[in-house]
């Protein structure tokens, strides 16, 4: 077994998960602020460098998991982890956000797509070596299609 803290903690404008964009349509460009708790405001050294960062956090609120799930975007059942479903195994959740400026432990940032609160377990700098043209969107494509 292994045992993780937070980091710090989500500050969004989100209060419930209803009211955060979903569906293939869906823009992410609220901003927020990454709250990092002091202790580890060292950590955070030499960030501003970077455009944008991975932010793993915490699905806290949910409850329970399922292996097979039915997400907004589509109407046929998916393996959960072909999608970002919240009820998960391991109920961790992966963004990239857009890094708008850094005040001391606080990190300005555009792209929250998680409640306010929501617990950071790690942030790292988002980079990419995979070119554009050689991503796939799996079922996405066709769900997207179909609408």
């Amino acid at each position: 077994m292994f045992s993780m803290r937070p980091i710090g903690r989500v500050r969004s404008a989100y209060t419930e998960t209803a009211q955060i964009p979903k569906g293939p349509d869906a823009r992410h460009d609220a901003e927020g602020v990454l709250e990092v708790l002091p202790e580890f405001e060292p950590g955070l050294s030499d960030i501003e460098g970077f455009s944008h960062l991975f932010v793993i956090w915490v699905f806290d609120r949910a409850e329970g998991y399922e292996l097979l799930v039915t997400p907004p975007t589509d109407d046929r059942p998916h393996g959960v982890f072909a999608t970002r479903a919240p009820r998960r195994p391991n109920p961790i959740g992966l963004t990239v956000v857009q890094l708008l400026r850094r005040d001391g432990p606080r990190l300005h940032v555009r792209g929250i797509d998680m409640v306010d609160g929501t617990p950071i377990v790690d942030i790292k700098p988002y980079l990419s070596s995979v070119p554009v043209e050689k991503l796939k969107r799996g079922w996405l494509t066709e769900a997207e299609a179909r609408k």
